[in-house]
């Protein structure tokens, strides 16, 4: 049974396209789905295909001031790096391909509800609504790469990414990767910024 939500569009591996997705977009040609595992020195994700067979791994070691991640695929080869540094009050994730492609994403993009932001180097756009715990990615044209979804209350923070232009997949996941530090990044000010209010109080 798939997802019927307009504003929540995660699913299961194996489970049908949201319907939603499909309407405006078409059926993907590919759909991944991660889920978090927290270790005491790493952070890994693991990226699996319909069949819930590992197609990707994302491992970040800790302490790790620059959140330094790299993606590898099945066979191990690498995919990607990734790196976080802090701009001001902002923090930008810097994103190597195997290739040498190079991009970054701001965390500019959660000063509110609904935004887009640039990804610098590509000339995409990710489009998204915290609330609704969905992005949609475009190229430079705003033709749709892929859309991602992320499960509401999930103690292993899970997401699905439906991906519409196959060519660009490893992008894709590393942004996904990207994607998931950043509001886990977002999510822990948040409640350090509660704690320190309330303590004040």
């Amino acid at each position: 049974m798939g997802i019927y939500s307009e504003h929540h569009r995660f699913r299961e591996a194996g489970e049908q396209a949201n319907v939603n997705n499909v309407a405006q977009f078409g059926e993907p040609v590919r759909s991944l789905f991660t889920t978090t595992k927290v270790f005491t020195l790493h952070h890994r994700i693991s990226i699996v295909d319909e069949n819930e067979q590992v197609v990707y791994e994302a491992n970040t070691k800790f302490p790790s001031l620059h959140d330094k991640t790299d993606i590898t695929d099945a066979s191990g080869a690498q995919v990607a790096h990734i790196e976080r540094k802090f701009f001001s009050l902002h923090e930008r994730h810097f994103i190597t391909m195997a290739d040498g492609t190079s991009f970054q994403l701001s965390n500019e993009f959660f000063h509110i509800i609904k935004d887009i932001t640039n990804i610098e180097g590509l000339g995409w756009q990710l489009r998204g609504n915290i609330l609704g715990l969905n992005f949609q990615l475009y190229d430079a044209d705003g033709g749709i790469i892929a859309v991602i979804g992320q499960k509401l209350l999930s103690l292993h923070d899970k997401y699905c990414v439906d991906i519409y232009r196959p060519e660009a997949e490893p992008v894709v996941v590393a942004i996904l990767v990207t994607l998931q530090h950043m509001i886990k990044d977002r999510a822990a000010r948040a409640s350090s910024s509660s704690s320190s209010s309330s303590s004040g109080n």
